[in-house]
């Protein structure tokens, strides 16, 4: 009697069996009725099966694979922590730049799992819902381990004790949060180009290449490592950023304009989000690894300039507002620096004005503007603050209806005169930073007008605690703005020079290295 044995699937057969194999087309309900959202942007895919994978991985593969990378990253943090690691960096200006990535960036990677996975349902095709629910995965795990990585900090230096607190309600971090909610909030296609593409692929070097190469040169072997755990799962994502646009761009040229226009949109919006990371590596580093814009000319001009020329192809062209960035990149971080500077009393993390090496060596990188326009600024407020006037701003400055950034920022090509611009809508008058945030608004603005703009709810009121009397006659309402951020006033912001934390940083080392 003959016995038929059946083969041994191969990967690829094996892959297609647990992931494309398990999905049907719908008969009680039409497909246009489940997937309700894959065609309302105008998006045409005429073949799902188009879609190519980037990571063909199963599952049980991708458990296996992140439970081992999982083992090593607690192993060397249960060791940084355990042998007080805290104390073997540079310097305790560093720990703030750990607070502005706690709180600024680490909520926003749970954000992205959130919507991965809302899209991820929004696919009829299996390829692009199993390569959200993979990304949705990583997200979620590159929060968790960031956060447990930079914990430890949390025994012993200030401002990060309420990190989740402060994500819905501190100023600035109404700028990152901005930006993924507005994308969460976009349909799947744009959500897909807006993370995947615009943020994942073309700006993500930016982001964490200045952070990790910063943690490493600064002796910070918890967030380095994480950092190391998380480039895998990058190298996955900047793929599936690539493999998106290239599919819907094979897919009609019809979609050609509208991912150009979200290219334009998301690439300009990533960019100001980007203004916190540009300040961090030009004046947060005790220890600098390159200048802001060494970093953009690297990453964005050579590499993202190689990317865009690859997609000319499909009649893709570099981001409408790349003329401006390339003369930002001079200006940046000085003036994202200086306002942080001018408010640090409300912010979770401390400023300083920088020393006369590291001005030097700002010099020397930005040659043709520090000197020029930031160098006197800087040393002026350094002559006041040795006075006893370090300037704090007690007013509230203008933002921009649609990145949220105050307007800090100056007309290309003038850096002495603040970029202004505006535009009515239904009988109101609404104002942006630049070109990029007012076209922007002027493109979907019912969605923009809706804004939860940080200095308009303290004006209106809605940012006090309940206990607080507006009618009391010491009424104080920046101290009660900053008892409704959560901070602790006094130890969490101004100035870093006698702070709390210099104060135990620098009590601690001594008590390490003396007997």
């Amino acid at each position: 009697m003959d016995v038929k044995v059946s083969k041994k699937l191969g990967l690829k057969d094996r892959y297609a069996a647990m992931t494309r194999g398990l999905g049907w087309d719908t008969t009680y309900q039409p497909m246009d009725k489940v997937f309700p959202y894959d065609k309302f942007e105008g998006i045409k895919i005429h073949d799902w099966d188009k879609w190519e994978d980037p990571f063909r991985m199963t599952m049980d593969a991708y458990w296996k694979y992140q439970a081992e990378k999982e083992r090593k990253l607690y192993a060397i943090i249960d060791a940084f922590n355990q042998n007080n690691g805290h104390l073997g960096i540079t310097d305790a200006r560093y720990i703030n730049c750990i607070k502005l990535f706690l709180c600024g960036i680490s909520p926003l990677e749970y954000t992205a799992s959130r919507g991965f996975t809302h899209v991820g349902r929004q696919f009829r095709g299996v390829g692009p819902r199993v390569a959200c629910l993979m990304q949705a995965l990583d997200e979620v795990r590159h929060s968790q381990t960031q956060i447990h990585s930079m914990s430890n900090y949390n025994k012993y230096y200030n401002g990060m004790h309420n990190w989740h607190h402060m994500r819905d309600r501190v100023w600035y971090l109404s700028v990152p949060k901005s930006f993924f909610e507005d994308a969460f909030s976009a349909g799947p296609f744009e959500f897909m180009i807006a993370i995947g593409f615009s943020f994942e692929y073309v700006l993500t070097n930016l982001l964490f290449v200045p952070f990790v190469s910063g943690a490493a040169y600064n002796g910070d072997m918890g967030a380095m490592t994480f950092g190391f755990s998380a480039q895998s799962d990058e190298a996955r994502h900047m793929t599936l950023g690539l493999e998106c646009i290239k599919f819907m761009l094979e897919q009609d040229p019809a979609n050609v304009p509208i991912v150009q226009k979200w290219i334009d949109k998301w690439t300009w919006r990533g960019y100001r989000v980007l203004s916190l990371v540009s300040m961090m590596m030009d004046y947060m580093l005790p220890k600098r690894v390159m200048s802001w814009k060494e970093a953009w000319e690297i990453y964005f001009e050579e590499n993202g300039g190689s990317l865009f020329k690859d997609l000319e192809r499909y009649g893709i062209r570099l981001p409408k507002y790349t003329a401006q960035m390339e003369i930002d990149k001079e200006h940046l971080s000085h003036q994202t620096w200086a306002t942080f500077y001018q408010y640090a009393a409300a912010c979770n993390f401390h400023a300083w004005i920088p020393s006369d090496e590291e001005m030097d060596w700002l010099s020397e990188k930005y040659p043709n503007t520090f000197d020029k326009y930031y160098r006197p600024r800087l040393e002026y407020w350094r002559d006041e603050e040795a006075k006893g006037n370090r300037f704090y701003n007690k007013t509230l400055p203008q933002l921009c209806q649609v990145c949220q950034t105050p307007m800090i920022y100056t007309e290309p090509g003038d850096p002495t005169q603040t970029c202004y611009r505006e535009s009515d809508f239904k009988g109101d008058k609404y104002h942006f930073c630049s070109d990029g945030c007012k076209d922007i608004f002027d493109d979907e603005p019912e969605k923009y007008v809706q804004a939860w703009l940080p200095v308009q709810q303290i004006y209106q009121g809605n940012c006090f605690t309940p206990e607080a009397d507006p009618t009391a006659a010491d009424f104080d309402p920046l101290i009660e703005v900053l008892k409704f951020y959560g901070m602790n006033i006094g130890r969490d912001n101004f100035d870093f020079k006698g702070s709390e934390d210099e104060k135990n940083f620098e009590a601690w080392r001594n008590l390490s290295t003396k007997n």
